[in-house]
C-alpha cells in the first residue's frame, strides 16, 4: 500500500473559477492518502497562493501559455511528460481547455494510469467560426480516446459534449463547484468608501475578464440605459484584461466616467461583492460561471444571459433572472424591479442563497473527487493507502 501520486494541470492560475476550486480542492484533498503535484505556467495571480499550500510539488513551465504556439505547446508538453515520468504520476487531471488537451496527451505519451479531465466549459463554442469549432471539436474527440474520466461542474457542458460525440456517457461523472459559505456570508461596509461609492447609490456590478466571452461592451450599454431611468445607479467592474482599453473608450463614449468604477483584479471578492446590489452576467458562453454561486451566497441578486449551465441554478423570478445574450432593455427591466422593490428583491435573495447551500458544498465537492480517485485507482488495480 502507498500514495497515490497525482498531478494536476491547468494552463494558468488567473483569478479564475477553474483556478480557485482546484486550489480549493488541493487545499482539503486527503495528504495521507496522495502526494501532490501541480505543474501550470509560471506566472498568473493565484501563484502566491498555490506556493503556500502545504505539501504541494510545483512546477512552473516555460513554455505554457494561454496563447496558441505550436512549437511552444509542444515544449510544455514535452515538460510534462518528464514531469509525469520522474514523480511515477499515477493520476493526471487536467483543469482548463488549453491544459486539458496537452496534460491528457502528455498522460497518455507517459502511461500515466489514469487521466481525468474537468470541463470548466468547453474549448469550443457557437460564436466561433465554424472551421474554428470544427478544429476544437475535433481536438476534443480525440483527446477522450485518452480520458478515463470527464468531470463536469453542469449537466449542460455533459450533454454538450455527448451532442458533439466526445466520449461515451459512462465516462462522465458530474461534481458541482464548491463554495465557502462563511467567507461569503460576511458585510462589509467600509468598502463602499474605499471605492468612493455614496451609501445611497445602488451598485449594478460584474466580476469578469475583459475578454469577448464577457460581453463587457454589452455591460456597459445596460449602465447607459440604467443611468438613464436610474440617475442614483453606479456601476462596478472587477477584473481586467485585453479589452480593458476598449471598454474605456466605450465608457468615455457614453460619459460615464462619473458612475463607472473599474478596479483591476482584486483578492477580496467577498469585500467587493458585499458593496452591490445587483449582479449582473453578461456573457455569450459560460460552463457554470463561479462568480454568480458567490453572489447568489453573498445575498446578491442576479441577473444573467441565459447560457451555458446557468439555468441549472437560477429559476427565472424565483432564484434570479435570465435574459437571452445582448438583450440588454430586457436586462434593464429585471434590474430596475430589483433596485425598486425590496421585499422583492429579498425574496430573490433567500431563495438563492438556499439554492447554493443545498448544492455547492466544498466539503461534498472534495469527497466526490477523492471518491473517484479511488474508484479509478481500484479499477486499476492500484495500491491505495489510508
Amino acid at each position: 500500500m502507498r500514495k497515490i501520486n497525482l498531478l494536476y494541470v491547468v494552463t494558468q492560475l488567473e483569478l479564475g473559477g477553474a483556478q480557485k476550486q482546484l486550489l480549493s480542492l488541493i487545499r482539503r484533498i486527503d495528504r495521507d492518502r496522495y502526494n501532490l503535484f501541480l505543474f501550470t505556467a509560471q506566472e498568473g495571480l493565484l501563484m502566491e497562493e498555490a506556493l503556500s499550500l502545504r505539501d504541494l510539488t510545483l512546477y512552473k513551465s516555460r513554455h505554457l501559455k494561454r496563447p496558441i504556439n505550436f512549437p511552444e505547446d509542444l515544449l510544455a508538453m514535452i515538460e510534462m511528460v518528464r514531469v509525469i515520468k520522474k514523480n511515477k504520476i499515477d493520476i493526471v487531471h487536467t483543469h482548463s481547455s488549453k491544459a486539458g488537451i496537452l496534460g491528457r496527451w502528455a498522460g497518455a505519451l507517459a502511461k500515466a494510469k489514469i487521466i481525468i479531465h474537468t470541463v470548466h466549459g468547453w474549448s469550443f463554442n457557437d460564436f466561433q467560426r465554424p472551421l474554428v469549432r470544427k478544429f476544437y471539436v475535433g481536438l476534443e474527440r480525440m483527446s477522450s480516446k485518452v480520458t478515463n474520466r470527464f468531470i463536469v461542474v453542469s449537466n449542460h457542458d455533459r450533454q454538450k459534449g455527448l451532442d458533439y460525440k466526445i466520449g461515451a456517457e459512462g465516462q462522465y461523472s458530474l461534481v458541482r463547484y464548491g463554495i465557502d459559505r462563511i467567507q461569503f456570508s460576511m458585510r462589509d461596509s467600509s468598502i463602499r468608501k474605499e471605492l468612493g461609492i455614496s451609501d445611497d447609490a445602488r451598485v449594478v456590478g460584474t466580476i469578469a475578464c475583459f475578454k469577448p466571452q464577457k460581453a463587457l461592451e454589452d455591460f456597459v450599454q445596460l449602465a447607459f440605459l440604467t443611468s438613464q431611468v436610474f440617475p442614483q445607479a453606479r456601476f462596478l467592474v472587477v477584473g481586467d484584461g485585453v479589452l480593458r482599453k476598449k471598454i474605456e473608450k466605450l465608457i468615455e463614449k457614453f460619459n460615464l466616467g462619473f458612475q463607472f468604477i473599474l478596479t483591476g483584479w482584486r483578492r477580496d471578492i467577498p469585500r467587493v461583492l458585499s458593496s452591490m446590489d445587483v449582479f449582473v452576467l453578461t456573457s455569450l458562453w459560460e460552463g457554470l460561471p463561479i462568480a454568480v454561486l458567490e453572489a447568489m451566497v453573498s445575498q446578491v441578486p442576479v441577473v444573467a444571459t441565459n447560457t451555458g449551465g446557468i439555468s441549472e441554478i437560477i429559476t427565472e423570478g424565483e432564484t434570479g433572472f435570465l435574459v437571452p445574450c445582448h438583450d440588454m432593455p430586457s436586462m434593464l427591466e429585471k434590474i430596475l424591479a430589483l433596485l425598486r422593490n425590496t421585499s422583492f428583491k429579498n425574496r430573490i435573495i433567500q431563495n438563492a442563497k438556499q439554492r447554493v447551500d443545498e448544492k455547492f458544498d466544498t466539503e461534498t465537492m472534495v469527497k466526490a473527487h477523492e471518491e473517484l480517485y479511488q474508484e479509478l485507482a481500484e479499477a486499476k488495480g492500484l495500491a491505495y493507502a489510508g
